[in-house]
């Protein structure tokens, strides 16, 4: 079984992601956490085209951030994605730390679901092909 579902990333936010204040403007935090997200799915040959071409769509049902200190322009970050519920759903933890000091800036999670590509139904267990992709033993 693998037992490390998480990634980090180096991250520094572009000029066209802050307001005149020179922060990053709390929209853009998500894009952050899909370029960890996919980093991490992609580890696991499962990111989103490998996902459709099993059979399956994953769309975020539910998303929560804490925004505990603003991001600036062309800070030094590092996003963490994790995963940490894959039986019934993925969900993926988020934390984003100033590189330089380690600082907690933001915490958040995603929380997807399964849903078939042909009957567009929403699956209640996830699909056999999460847990063998990510390695995990089956519920």
């Amino acid at each position: 079984m693998r037992n490390n579902l998480s990634i980090e990333i180096d991250l520094a936010p572009a000029f066209h992601d802050c307001d005149p204040m020179q922060v990053v403007w709390h929209g853009h935090y998500f894009k952050y956490f899909e370029v960890a997200r996919c980093a991490l799915l992609q580890r696991y040959d499962y990111d989103y085209p490998q996902m459709q071409d099993s059979g399956y769509l994953w769309p975020v049902v539910d998303a929560r951030v804490k925004y505990i200190r603003p991001l600036r322009f062309a800070q030094p970050l590092k996003v963490q994605a994790t995963i940490t519920e894959w039986e019934n759903r993925l969900k993926l933890e988020y934390v984003i730390r100033d590189a330089a000091s380690g600082e907690v800036l933001t915490r958040a999670h995603t929380i997807q679901v399964a849903v078939g590509v042909e009957s567009g139904e929403m699956l209640y267990v996830s699909p056999p092909v999460l847990w063998e992709r990510l390695g995990v033993p089956a519920p």
